[in-house]
């Protein structure tokens, strides 16, 4: 178990991820080829195996997925328990460019830690048995930082790029939906709906974990970064800054969002537009997010709420100035097909 505590200053410290982080999408993409299964947790959290979200599981057997990362130093650095270094996160960088020539321009000193040499002593765990690839990136190798650099980018252009414009509109998606949460009940919502095996006991965030750590925020925050190809938390303490926890999109947040065409089924029950409205809403939304997603406009999107509400296929709740609109247990179903 994992477990994060927080003091009130993280509390009000907690921040989103603004957009898909390319990097880190790479990595961990990179990383559930390896190790087929969704096996790996990353970060502080190795050696647990996670589930896969179903998205996730057709691209890992599409052509565009599964193994594909060459034998060489990027496979060297994740191969042993899931484990991700932290200088390959580079959580404030979200261009793939920009955040692989940090990661490049790590301090050796830094790098040996985060990769557990042997002659550096770190907290923050590492490689069980670094490799040759690894002792020379950690002595500051040009080859090696070269290699890194050219395999990195070709895992992308093949296996990541392709499907890049549903990482990233997913990863608003999950977004939006914790800033919806944030809104309608606060850190303690939000906090409590991370993950379903999560726990939130004020004032720690409980993780599954193989490994039992405690991890102080100290004061200094916590940024969510939601990710596509994550099976499970992945935890990345910074002395100087927030510390970053990266986690799986919400199950619903990119499901159905390709190859959906249940809703083209639905329009002549309900609408072209009203069925499009019913999909869109398997991410909840206030009614102007909804009205942006349909590209209709704010009286049109109440009034296709307000009849899918009356027909028991959504929920609104109010929060403040503005409602909060969620699919029912019968619009999920109906949009599956399984509506009785």
């Amino acid at each position: 178990m994992i477990r994060l505590h927080f003091t009130a200053e993280d509390l009000c410290r907690i921040t989103l991820a603004p957009a898909a982080n390319a990097l880190a999408e790479t990595v961990l993409g990179a990383r559930l080829g390896l190790r087929p299964g969704g096996r790996g947790g990353g970060g502080r959290n190795p050696g647990q195996t996670r589930r896969t979200r179903s998205a996730v599981r057709q691209w890992d057997r599409s052509p565009r997925g599964g193994p594909g990362l060459r034998a060489g130093v990027l496979a060297e650095l994740l191969a042993e328990d899931g484990f991700v270094p932290d200088f390959l996160l580079q959580p404030g960088i979200h261009d793939l460019s920009g955040a692989l020539e940090a990661a490049v321009a790590t301090p050796v000193e830094r790098l040996a830690l985060d990769l557990g040499i042997p002659e550096a002593e770190g907290w923050n765990g590492g490689l069980v048995r670094p490799g040759r690839w690894a002792r020379e990136l950690a002595q500051g190798s040009p080859a090696a930082s070269r290699a890194l650099l050219h395999e990195t980018r070709d895992f992308f252009a093949r296996r990541v790029e392709p499907l890049w414009p549903r990482i990233r509109r997913d990863v608003l998606a999950d977004r939006a939906l914790r800033s919806e949460m944030l809104l309608r009940g606060g850190v303690e919502a939000l906090l409590t709906t991370l993950g379903t095996t999560w726990r939130w006991r004020y004032p720690t965030l409980h993780l599954p974990s193989a490994s039992t750590y405690d991890v102080p925020l100290c004061g200094r925050g916590l940024l969510l970064v939601p990710s596509w190809f994550a099976t499970g938390p992945s935890v990345m303490y910074r002395p100087e800054a927030a510390t970053v926890l990266v986690h799986p999109l919400y199950e619903a947040a990119g499901e159905g969002a390709e190859g959906d065409e249940r809703p083209e089924a639905l329009a002549a029950l309900l609408g072209r537009t009203r069925a499009r409205v019913l999909a869109l809403l398997r991410t909840p939304a206030t009614t102007t997010a909804l009205a942006e997603r349909a590209g209709v406009s704010l009286p049109a999107a109440s009034h296709h709420a307000g009849v899918l509400r009356a027909a028991g296929l959504v929920d609104t709740v109010r929060t403040g100035t503005a409602v909060l609109h969620s699919l029912t247990p019968l619009g999920h179903s109906l949009l599956a097909g399984t509506a009785p």
